[in-house]
């Protein structure tokens, strides 16, 4: 897969992260909890070893359901252990007795059940908690700490992650082979190849601002997304750039790239020519996205962890001198479609990143 340039210097070293599945935690973050009542069992769940495709697949087995019957609110890591809820419609059911148990049997527990009345939606989350081990030569670099506060301070390129793009990128030759020869719903149900080109051109738009230092600057025609929300706005002129300038050092705004579909780009002047260089470069990914119908959309160009923190496994002393058998925990908190492998890369050199 290529390779898109870092933000901050490249990687401080080799290291190495997800050696087993305790060593990468992900806890899905909801702004609300279920009623206690309604036609569908949430479910808190914990597990290892599984993707969230198949944890869906069992239960609908195991609860004799259709497939469309199950909600989830995000895909999570399969080499890794997560908590998020799921959802089961059974209206004038229980759930079977056996649930529980059958789950523990495929790695999964479950850590609450309460009734709601909808079904959980995709993206309804506000974002997930991570809790990552990170070891290698590289947390015994003088310059890990203060790598870490800067990327914690200024914020990491908001890169779609290589598990966007399957196994040595395969997934996107897949869908340039089904955008060229014109997208049908049967080869693609989920919509993972469109997700995978409009991931792709942003990643090479984000690239571009990067390699032109202006990823994190306020460019005329920005289009803003508000920190934390959905809310976006363009820049008019009705704000001066020494205010743009503050709002953006202090993570309260974040520049916008497109995620490529049908209608206008919002933007103009400085964005609109760097965005439009898209289809001249990768004409078949754009026309393919517009004759499939998808809706341009914005994603911010940064990310900023929130509750973050670092803790040693040893005294940053002692790692120096542990090298490679050193270890710290990487504590932090990202917004829903974020991935942590964009903060990790800032840091660690490792084939997966």
């Amino acid at each position: 897969m290529q390779r898109w340039p870092h933000a901050h210097g490249g990687p401080l070293g080799a290291g190495h992260f997800r050696q087993s599945p305790e060593d990468f935690q992900v806890t899905e973050l909801m702004d609300f909890v279920p009623e206690g009542h309604g036609e569908h069992q949430w479910l808190w769940v914990e597990k290892r070893g599984l993707t969230t495709d198949d944890l869906c697949r069992h239960l609908a087995n195991l609860c004799e359901v259709a497939p469309r019957d199950i909600g989830i609110a995000g895909l999570k890591d399969k080499q890794a252990v997560t908590q998020q809820w799921v959802s089961v419609w059974l209206p004038g059911r229980e759930a079977p007795a056996s649930l529980i148990d059958a789950l523990a049997e495929l790695g999964v527990r479950v850590l609450a059940s309460v009734r709601h009345p909808r079904k959980l939606k995709r993206g309804v989350h506000r974002g997930n908690r991570f809790a990552l081990k990170v070891s290698g030569e590289a947390i015994a670099h003088p310059d890990f700490i203060t790598r870490w506060e800067t990327l914690i301070r200024e914020g990491v390129p908001n890169y779609f992650g290589p598990q966007r793009f399957g196994h040595q990128g395969h997934n996107l030759g897949r869908a340039r082979a089904v955008l060229v020869r014109g997208w049908r719903k049967r080869d693609d149900r989920s919509g993972m190849l469109l997700s995978t080109a409009r991931s792709f051109l942003f990643n090479e738009v984000l690239a571009a601002r990067i390699k032109s230092r202006c990823w994190a600057t306020a460019l005329t025609g920005e289009v803003f997304s508000l920190n934390g929300t959905g809310s976006r706005f363009v820049t008019d002129g009705s704000e001066s750039a020494e205010t743009l300038t503050a709002r953006l050092a202090s993570g309260d705004i974040h520049p916008t790239g497109p995620l490529w579909g049908t209608g206008r780009l919002e933007t103009h002047s400085q964005v609109a020519e760097l965005e439009q260089a898209l289809p001249k470069c990768w004409p078949q990914l754009c026309i393919g996205l517009e004759q499939a119908g998808v809706k341009t959309e914005r994603r911010p160009l940064r990310l900023i962890p929130s509750q973050s923190r670092l803790e040693w496994d040893v005294t940053p002393v002692q790692a120096s001198d542990a090298g490679s058998d050193a270890s710290v925990w990487l504590y932090f908190d990202l917004p829903r479609g974020s991935f942590a492998t964009g903060l990790l890369r800032e840091l660690i050199a490792h084939p997966l990143l």
